[in-house]
């Protein structure tokens, strides 16, 4: 495995630095005025799914997405180094979501890892990774303190 700077330009995977330089600038830029610009990073029968659904489809993702960030106020992405093995590639990242209903609006934090499959420049798979509870759980007046009391006495 390599990351994904190491890549030779030229190999049959040349277009794996690119498309994740692409998918990185991404998901700093969306929100759910520019949809859009989805189709430039996936391919129009993605394969998407994380921990609250999944969907098959350029469309259907389209309009998970636009549900996703409907009361978002912000969200932006720190992202890792992936790792990169052919056209697979794993991309650590750390969410800052600013939401209407999670936290009273206030920044949460959520770490996470997005699993791709890269083809013909476009991520055709995407599956991410990370903890429902710290997005959404942990975030709820009652429950959300029920949640991180147990996480304490378990830890």
């Amino acid at each position: 495995m390599t990351s994904a700077s190491a890549i030779e330009v030229g190999s049959h995977n040349s277009a794996v630095p690119v498309t994740l330089a692409d998918f990185r600038r991404l998901f700093n830029e969306l929100d759910k005025g520019n949809l859009n610009k989805l189709s430039e990073v996936y391919s129009e029968d993605i394969q998407f799914q994380d921990p609250l659904g999944s969907v098959q489809g350029l469309d259907a993702l389209t309009q998970y997405f636009a549900s996703a960030y409907a009361n978002a106020i912000s969200c932006r992405f720190e992202f890792s180094e992936p790792v990169v093995d052919g056209s697979f590639s794993a991309v650590p990242w750390v969410m800052h979501l600013r939401h209407k209903r999670i936290n009273g609006g206030r920044e949460i934090q959520v770490d996470g890892i997005s699993h791709l499959r890269i083809a013909n420049g476009k991520v055709c798979y995407h599956r991410d990774y990370f903890d429902a509870g710290q997005l959404l759980y942990e975030n709820l007046p009652v429950v959300g303190g029920v949640i991180r009391w147990i996480k304490g006495y378990a830890g």
